[in-house]
Parts: structure tokens; sequence; C-alpha cells
């Protein structure tokens, strides 16, 4: 994901805020260095060490007090400190429930819009091989998303920003009372609708072409990994039916071996190879889970890259309707100062037919549209500010983000690469030993 080209500036203007002229087409600063104020020696991940060490089935009532189901995740906390210094302390522990670790996130995406926030596991699973079981109660499911959890926790606290949070914090360390306080904060005030978002996306007449173009590689990123999750799935499909096949192998060779003499023993020792190998694809295919599990988060990420892409649209949007009621609030001020109207309007009209204002009046009107004119000229310049800061915050985090995605893709495709490998050579060597066992007979 190269960085787009195409640099579009702010809007100019002679004013005292900088405001753009009508029609200019504001659009906000394109970004700075990108250089964070937090060092990766400063990340929380550097002080303490994180785990999701277990998952346990409990039941309990919901909020609408019908009983449930759901799996609880033991988070451990121990500071480095203590184990550089050899002391070793216990560490502190607490239990979360998978809806918790979503209100944590949902939490992050509204109060840092300019950070691709890590995503969370799958709640249920998708892209499986059909043999594997998508029920998310079930045991390897569960544990796949016990360490997809701590890998979130640890993305988290290994961000520059983020990592710094004292909810976050809070969610680590206090177990008692952590939802209220993070409702408390009304971060869900602060949520912008989908329908605001969606309207900024077709109304704004200035979009970010850098913008435009991550947002599009979010798609592709996205529709890309879906399709190579398919493939594999697919693939994986074939190959448990491949090795359980060779289960028939093993069974048909000790039937043989019970009637002939001299081959049996060979017989019988060929068809015990086919049965270790059928029986080692179940551990396998788990196994590829995980590294399947590794291109989901960034099918999910995403998603995280389009929400800060929506943000700037509504950011833009916001900053073009400034302008535009900026430039009404100035024709009417025009229009009442000298007498003359641009354009029709019903007031304009209503105004001929029972006549005009006096004086006082107009100097009236004139006198609050200056206020507003001033009041409007402020909100402008305030965000113009805004936005311009929130370019140069989004994009030093996703450049941040490019490191990270090219080297974690890297080295699940070579790990996965090196497991298909580590497969063929198992199917050798079992076809190998076969090959010595009936060269015996």
């Amino acid at each position: 994901m190269e960085r787009p080209e195409g640099e579009q500036r702010g809007a100019s203007g002679s004013g005292p805020a900088g405001e753009a002229e009508a029609g200019s087409g504001p659009v906000l600063e394109e970004p700075g260095s990108g250089a964070t104020d937090t060092t990766m020696e400063d990340c929380l991940s550097k002080k303490i060490e994180i785990t999701v060490s277990e998952a346990e089935k409990r039941t309990g009532r919901n909020a609408m007090n019908i009983q449930e189901t759901y799996t609880a995740y033991l988070i451990e906390t121990r500071a480095v400190e203590s184990q550089t210094e050899g002391q070793c302390s216990p560490p502190d522990s607490l239990w979360r429930r998978y809806s918790e670790f979503e209100l944590l996130r949902n939490y992050l995406l509204v109060n840092y819009p300019h950070i691709v926030v890590p995503p969370l596991p799958e709640k249920r699973a998708e892209f499986v091989w059909h043999k594997l079981s998508a029920d998310n109660m079930d045991p390897d499911f569960v544990e796949r998303r016990r360490i997809g959890l701590e890998n979130f926790l640890v993305r988290v606290a290994s961000h520059p920003i983020i990592c710094q949070d004292n909810i976050f914090y809070s969610f680590l360390t206090q177990e008692g009372g952590w939802k209220e306080m993070v409702n408390e904060t009304g971060f869900q005030l602060k949520a912008d609708s989908r329908l605001k978002a969606l309207n900024a996306t077709f109304r704004v007449k200035n979009p970010d072409k850098r913008f435009t173009e991550l947002k599009h590689y979010s798609d592709e990123l996205q529709s890309v990994i879906s399709h190579l999750l398919r493939v594999r799935a697919r693939v994986a499909d074939r190959l448990y039916g491949v090795y359980k096949v060779h289960g028939n192998y093993g069974r048909v060779f000790s039937e043989w071996s019970a009637i002939e003499k001299e081959m049996g023993d060979g017989l019988q020792s060929a068809g015990h190879h086919m049965d270790v190998y059928a029986a080692s694809i179940d551990d396998i295919l788990e196994e590829e889970e995980h590294y399947a599990d590794q291109l989901k988060e960034y099918l999910f990420y995403a998603e995280a890259l389009r929400a800060v892409c929506r943000k700037h649209e509504l950011m833009q949007y916001d900053l073009e309707m400034a302008v535009q009621d900026l430039a009404s609030k100035k024709q009417q001020c025009e229009e009442l100062a000298t007498g003359t109207v641009r354009t029709f309007s019903l007031k304009g009209m209503t105004s001929k037919l029972f006549g005009q204002e006096t004086p006082e009046q107009r100097e009236g009107k004139i006198k609050v549209l200056e206020e507003q004119i001033h009041e409007g000229e402020e909100q402008l310049k305030s965000k113009n500010v805004e936005g311009r800061e929130f370019v140069k915050s989004a994009w030093a985090d996703i450049e941040r983000f490019k490191e990270q995605k090219n080297h974690d893709l890297k080295e699940a495709l070579i790990n996965y690469a090196v497991m298909q490998i580590s497969m063929c050579k198992k199917g050798i060597q079992v076809w190998t030993n076969a090959k010595e066992c009936f060269s015996k007979m």
C-alpha cells in the first residue's frame, strides 16, 4: 500500500480565519512528517507482560435477564521489571467476556478516530474447511479466539498512542466497575451515526484523493484476503479427504496381510504407516487454522482503515458545510447593506409585496449577521486546524500500520509455506517407509 499521491491543500482565503470563498473547494491540508509523541520504548508492552492465559465456559444472565452461556477469558499482567530483577512476582489477573473486549475497541474507535485500531478476532468462525466445527463454543475455536484476544491486547499495548489510555489500563487491571467507568466517558455520544457517515460519503464535493485511494485499497485488500481464505478452505477440505483416504490403504493392507504368509509382515507395517499418516491430518489442519487467523486479522484491519477514511470524509463534509454557510451569511449581509438582491428568494419577494424594511430593522439584521459571520470564521478556522492535525496524525499511523502489515503478512506466508513443505515431506517419508516395507516382503 503505497502512499497516495495527488496533493490537495486546504482552503485559502483573505479572511482572518483563512476561509475559502464559496465554491473554492475546501480540502483538509496534507500531512507533515507524522512523528508521534511517544516512542516504542515508552509503550505499555515494554513495561508489562500481557497474556490471555485461559478460557472458561460460564452460565449467567444477560441484561435482559435471560439465561445464557458464554466464554470468559483470564487476562494476566505482570511487570517486566520484576522479571528482570529475578523477583518474578505473581501476575495480576481478571476475567473478561468477549463483549467487554468489543466495548473497549468501540471506545478506542470513537476516541482515536485517526488511529488504525487493531481488530478483534472473529466472534464466529468464518472461512473454515467444512470438517471443522464453526460453533463458537467449540474448544478448538475458543482456543484460537483466546490467542486472537491476547494478540489484540498486545497490539494495543504496543501502539505508541493508545497504549497510554487510562481506560485501556483499567481494562487490564480493574475488574469491578470497569464497564461503568467506560460508559461514564460518554464516548457513545461522540460516535458518528452511520447515516451521517453515508451522507458525507455521497455529498463531499472535494474528497481528498489520498483517502479515496486508501479506501479503495482497503476494499481490494479485504477482497483479496477473502478470496485467499476461501481458496485455502477448499484446499484444506481436499487435503483432508486425501489424508483420510490413506486410512483406506491402511485397512486394505491390513486385511491383505491376513491372507499372506511371506508378504504379511510387510503389508501390515505399510498399513500402519498409512494409518498414522491419515490420523495426522487433524492436527495439521488445526495448525493451519492458526495461520488462517493471521490472515483474518488483516481482513478485519481493512475495515479499520475504512473507519479512518470515513472520519476524514465527515470532517471534510463539515468543513464544506461551514464554508457554504459562511458564504451564504456574507451574501445576505452584503444584500442588506447595498439593498440589492442577487438571487431570487421568498424573503425578497415578500419585501417587494409588503414594503421594504426600515433602516433600523436592516441595521439590526446586519449586526446579527456580522456576529454570526465572525463566529463562522472562528469555527472555520478551528475546523481547518482540527483537520490538519487529523490528517497529520492519521497518515503517521497509516505509515506505522503499513510497516506492521508488510512484516506480519510476509512472516505468516513464509511460515505457511514452511508448513506445506513439512506436510509434503511427511507424505514422502510415509511412502518411503512403505516402499521399504514392500522391499522386505
